[in-house]
């Protein structure tokens, strides 16, 4: 597949025009702690109706396709909140789903799925990264949604900028979680149009963040990688068709380690009633570290579906166990 490139400022508004009345708008607030390193603002993406920002670059990606395309019904390759996003559009819009997991999925997000109208179809692990490189799995002939790489994805992600900026024009950096690109790569797009000055901050957890060791190496460098309750991002390299677009778009990575984001969930919690997963905690606990900075910084929250068992974990001051 073709690499994307920076999304044009009009592909996101119209992204943003075909998402109304589906993914929400959903607000920016500060984080209710006086003496924090900077003035810190909560974008609260886990208030969308699957519970991530994912249902912007599904829905758009879904509405772009037509009437036509759908028919054949849709599919994509995710584990989560991308599934869940696909499955939700796909119902509303009245297209069969298929959700290619790997073989290691939780059943907890696969019951999330199905109950959300989605086939799914357990894969070995290979098969399954297979189908994210190669867009393509034996026996599927409908639309492919990539989680993370289709330019109509990233320009449905984008619209969280948009509506940063015009709640928060003075901001001075944003900071996302990265796992595969989508998120900055649509927030990155945005920003380069309207307001180039914002710093991007990309957000990887410990066990697993290749992207500030490629951005300093100026090439794509393999890490080691082992699995955490922080599951929706991590991994040993940079995906390869993103890396080009997150090269150009990011201006810095920081990697937190695990007991920073269970802190970080348990203080959105008590301070904000905020329910994050660990994914979407990063940028909070990276903001709190001080690395990022004074001044304006808005931190995207970018998903709340965390397993009850790892929330309560957290609340009682512990490190969630991997799995589940």
């Amino acid at each position: 597949m073709d690499y994307p490139g920076i999304i044009p400022l009009e592909a996101i508004r119209a992204a943003r025009e075909r998402l109304a009345g589906g993914a929400l708008r959903t607000p920016l607030v500060p984080l209710n702690l006086p003496d924090a390193p900077a003035e810190i603002y909560l974008k609260l993406e886990n208030l969308q109706p699957v519970g991530s920002f994912k249902l912007r670059g599904a829905g758009n990606a879904l509405h772009a396709a037509g009437e036509d395309r759908l028919r054949r019904g849709v599919w994509t390759a995710s584990t989560g909140n991308m599934a869940m996003a696909v499955a939700w559009y796909a119902r509303r819009l009245g297209a069969a789903c298929t959700v290619v997991v790997p073989d290691t999925a939780s059943e907890l997000k696969l019951d999330a799925i199905r109950s959300l109208g989605g086939d799914v179809l357990k894969v070995p692990w290979s098969t399954y990264f297979e189908a994210q490189i190669t867009w393509q799995h034996e026996g599927m002939d409908g639309l492919f949604i990539h989680p993370f790489a289709a330019p109509e994805v990233i320009a449905g992600n984008g619209t969280i900028a948009l509506e940063i900026l015009e709640d928060l024009p003075d901001m001075e950096t944003i900071l996302v979680s990265y796992g595969g690109g989508g998120l900055s790569g649509g927030i990155g797009s945005a920003l380069r149009a309207l307001k180039p000055n914002v710093r991007l901050i990309a957000c990887e957890v410990e066990t697993g963040a290749p992207l500030g060791p490629s951005l300093a190496k100026g090439e794509p460098v393999t890490v080691p990688h082992s699995p955490s309750f922080v599951d929706a991002i991590g991994s040993p390299r940079v995906f390869e068709q993103m890396w080009l677009l997150s090269q150009q778009l990011i201006d810095d990575s920081l990697a937190i380690g695990l007991a920073e984001a269970a802190e970080a969930i348990r203080l959105l919690v008590e301070r904000n009633h905020v329910v994050a997963e660990g994914a979407g905690a990063l940028p909070v606990a990276a903001a709190l570290s001080g690395q990022a900075g004074g001044g304006k910084v808005v931190c995207v929250v970018s998903g709340g579906n965390i397993d009850r068992n790892k929330l309560l974990a957290v609340l009682r001051g512990d490190i969630p166990q991997t799995g589940l």
